[in-house]
Formats: structure tokens, sequence, C-alpha cells
């Protein structure tokens, strides 16, 4: 039986690939200590995922341990010695970061490392996907030309028409603290693959997203609004007029690219992955999409104060990885993803 660790396992994309390799029939260890609800409160609590995976999984251990403590890591990857890790856990908001810096670090970038040096002790041979993001770009897409229309910004630069690709530099930019640290981390696992030819992938996601998101107002907007929709809580728009432009990538789609790269691994590879154009939306088109699928208007003021480091627009080239991996495809177009969103958020209200 092949094994798996997946770190950040009762998160949208860990519980994803939890399930995912689980029904493939391996080993599947996830890492959870549910840090989401120390960072984000109860929206955060991803506690009702991880007993649903204790539930339905035939072969699920969970391991409450944190990725910062160093011996619990190298104890956990050697007694288990994994085919692959699948590194999703973090400190996930760019606006939280600032008020915690020394916890974002430690799990962003200290616990990165502390996963890359256990595998290459551990299981050398294993393939290490991180799931890293496009905050690492910081506002350097901000400086790309822009157009404005009625419901969102896009980029008026032809070089940009298919979106941001990896030879997009990462230096002289304004990141966050939470994108530094997402840098460091990035950084480190490419060089786990070049210097000591470890089978590593960074994938710089854009919007991930899905039902099984535990969506709060500092990270998971999508999830997040249509909570806020079904539930009738105000929303606060962050800058921008409401016209600031996501890619959106299911969370299925997501680990049909980890499949991918597990099949045929490569040592320090690095790609963008998202939605793409085709799956691109601002906040004002969300709001409305929500009003069309479902008859509710959502209730929402605009903040004009913009977030520090916040993407004007942003949305993935996919070529690289799509020349690399031809047989991987986007599977949930943004249709599909609003309305598997109105479904569940508004199941209730149906029911009601």
């Amino acid at each position: 039986m092949k094994r798996v660790i997946v770190t950040g396992s009762a998160g949208l994309i860990g519980s994803e690939a939890a399930r995912h390799y689980d029904g493939l029939g391996w080993q599947v260890v996830g890492v959870d200590n549910n840090m989401r609800r120390t960072f984000f409160g109860g929206d955060g609590d991803t506690t009702w995922q991880r007993e649903l995976l204790e539930r339905d999984c035939r072969a699920y251990r969970h391991a409450a341990i944190d990725i910062r403590d160093r011996a619990a890591v190298d104890a956990l990857v050697a007694e288990i010695r994994p085919e692959a890790v699948i590194h999703c856990a973090a400190q996930p908001s760019h606006d939280l970061a600032a008020r915690i810096p020394f916890d974002d670090f430690e799990v962003n970038a200290l616990g990165t490392l502390n996963l890359l040096e256990a595998t290459r002790r551990n299981a050398p041979e294993a393939s290490f996907v991180f799931m890293s993001t496009n905050k690492v770009y910081g506002d350097g897409p901000n400086r790309v030309a822009l157009t404005e229309n009625d419901s969102r910004y896009d980029f008026d630069d032809p070089a940009y028409a298919n979106g941001i690709d990896e030879s997009f530099g990462i230096d002289q930019s304004k990141h966050s603290l939470f994108g530094a640290s997402k840098v460091a981390a990035d950084v480190m696992v490419q060089e786990y693959g070049r210097y000591f030819g470890m089978r590593t992938v960074c994938f710089r996601g854009g919007c991930l997203t899905g039902a099984g998101h535990s969506g709060a107002q500092l990270h998971g907007y999508l999830s997040y609004i249509f909570k806020a929709a079904a539930e009738d809580r105000p929303y606060t728009v962050f800058g921008y007029k409401g016209k600031q432009v996501r890619d959106q990538i299911h969370s299925r789609d997501v680990i049909g690219a980890f499949d991918a790269f597990l099949a045929a691994p490569r040592a320090g590879a690095v790609y963008n992955l998202g939605g793409g154009k085709a799956n691109s939306v601002s906040i004002l088109e969300t709001i409305a999409r929500i009003r069309d699928l479902t008859g509710h208007e959502l209730a929402w003021t605009l903040d004009e104060t913009n977030r520090v480091g916040d993407h004007i627009v942003y949305y993935t080239d996919l070529a690289r990885f799509r020349r690399d991996y031809p047989e991987w495809r986007l599977t949930m177009s943004l249709d599909a993803i609003f309305e598997e969103f109105a479904r569940v958020a508004f199941s209730s209200r149906s029911a009601a």
C-alpha cells in the first residue's frame, strides 16, 4: 500500500487530497492541529472536516501535530516513510500576518523546512508537493497596464492576455508578510529539488475554492461571501471599487494537478495553478452572480481602503503546466463552481 502524508488535512485542499488518495487505496496520514480556528475563530474551525475524514475514509489516520515541532515532524516521516508528502498547511492570510508575524513565518517557512528536511532524511525518494501562492509575486502584477470596465479591472497589455506566468519576477515588490513567508518556503522547496535532487514542486495557487472550504472574512473569499449571503451577514468589500479580479480553481482540479505531477515527478518544478482567465471574476460580478443564482441580494458596503499588497487583477497563465502535463484538464467551470456553492450554502434556507 502506498503511503502519503497530507498536511493541513482538514483544510480545503488537504481534505480533498486525503479523500482522493484514500479512494485510490493509499494509506493517508493527515497532519492538522486546527490552527485555522486559532487564526480565524469559529468560521475557520475545521473540526467538522476532520470528523468527516475519520468517518468516511477507510485508511485515514489523523496526527494533530504542529508542523513547527521539528522532532514530531521528523518522527512522523521516519515512521511512515511515505511515497509522497503533500504540504498544504499554512497561515494563509496576508492581513492577519501583520498582526502575528512570528506565528506566520514559523508556520509557513519554518514548518516547510521541517517537512523538507524530515523528508530528505527519512524518505528522500518521496515526491514533495507544496501548495504555494500567487502572493509570491507581491504587488508586481499591479504594475501591468490595466483597463477599467463597468464591473472589473483587466490587464491591458497583450503580453498578459492569458494571465501571469512563472517568469514574472518575485523581487522588488510589496508582498505582505504572508507573501514574504511563502516566498521563503517556495524558494526552499525549489532548493531541496535543485540542490539535493528531490522531487519537489511548488504550485503557486490562485484562488483555491470549493464547498469544503471553511471560509472566513480574512481568507477564502468565495466561500465566505456565499456564507454571508446565506446567513444574511453584512459583507465588506475592501478597496478597488469591488472590481478586483481573481481566478477560481476548484479543489478537485488542484488534486488533478497533484496526480499529474506524482505520475511524472520532476526536481525543483514551479507552476502557476489557477482557473485561468475563463474562471476569473470580480467581487462585483460575484455579488451579481449570487443574486442571479439564488434571488438573494447580498447586503454589502465598500471600504475604500485598499488592502496592503493586494492584487488588482490576477489570473493564471497555465501554459507551462499544460505543456509539461498535457493530460491535465480543468473540469470545473466558473458556472459549476458557483452552482456548487449556491446549492451547499443555501440548502438550509431551502429546507426552512
